[in-house]
């Protein structure tokens, strides 16, 4: 931060190749925001993207932050093209949005947080819950979509692996994270993935603050983990019923009884 104080910026972007990109402001924690390429086939005219898109996203009236997410999403198509390449606006839309073809909608904590601020200023309504979803199935798919249709955008907080042995015991998860994510990220009524290391979400939760969190099964509105900082907030809190039949356990159970 001393090339701050020494220049008096008011903020510095710094561009960090494929590691992404690093805000910093004074006062503030740093706002890290990793690369969103797939692919990188020619990094010509990256750094001329983000300072476009960047410049672009301010004079529409963004904030900082959500200018340097939308120029980061920006940088990571264009340096998936050969030569000094532009990006479009569907481009931009769907990486921004979270639709690709590889899980783009798969975020770090920093990037939703920005994404969350960015929906909000459009007046979207911001669902959220939370799982392991190690073997997805039709109940699953039923609840995400159920969800969903309850608001603008819905974000999915899945437990980490080491979470999930705490929680399911040594021999889970089945499907290590990553792969859990990308499934996820797959679905339409999915906009947003993240994940998170302790038993509970909510320190996650409490740092999003949805508009409406929900949560599966037979709980009480008050067992749910980030109800009380939702409440406080004046959002609301929800729980639906899964579908009748459908159980990762007794999936695993059908498998394991199979293979002998």
């Amino acid at each position: 931060m001393k090339i701050i104080a020494d220049f008096d910026f008011s903020a510095l972007l710094v561009t960090r190749s494929e590691q992404g990109m690093t805000l910093l402001q004074p006062g503030k924690a740093p706002l890290h925001m990793p690369t969103q390429a797939q692919e990188v086939y020619d990094v010509t005219g990256a750094g001329d993207t983000v300072i476009g898109v960047l410049a672009a996203t301010l004079a529409a009236g963004n904030t900082l932050e959500e200018a340097c997410y939308f120029a980061n999403a920006a940088a990571g198509v264009v340096v998936g093209k050969l030569g000094t390449s532009t990006v479009s606006p569907i481009e931009l839309e769907n990486a921004v949005r979270g639709r690709a073809e590889t899980g783009f909608g798969v975020m770090s904590e920093d990037e939703l947080k920005v994404a969350v601020a960015a929906a909000r200023k459009r007046g979207e309504k911001v669902v959220m819950t939370n799982g392991v979803f190690d073997i997805l199935h039709a109940g699953h798919v039923s609840y995400l979509a159920n969800a969903r249709k309850l608001g603008d955008r819905l974000i999915v907080a899945v437990n980490s692996d080491a979470s999930t042995k705490r929680l399911k015991g040594e021999t889970r998860p089945v499907n290590p994270l990553e792969q859990r994510m990308i499934v996820l990220g797959a679905l339409e009524a999915v906009d947003w993935v993240v994940s998170f290391e302790e038993d509970t979400p909510q320190r996650l939760i409490a740092g999003i603050l949805p508009d409406l969190l929900v949560k599966g099964g037979d709980y009480k509105p008050e067992q749910i983990a980030g109800s009380e900082e939702v409440w406080a907030n004046g959002g609301e809190v929800m729980v639906l019923n899964f579908e009748d039949g459908c159980s990762t356990t007794n999936i695993i159970k059908k498998i394991q009884k199979d293979s002998q």
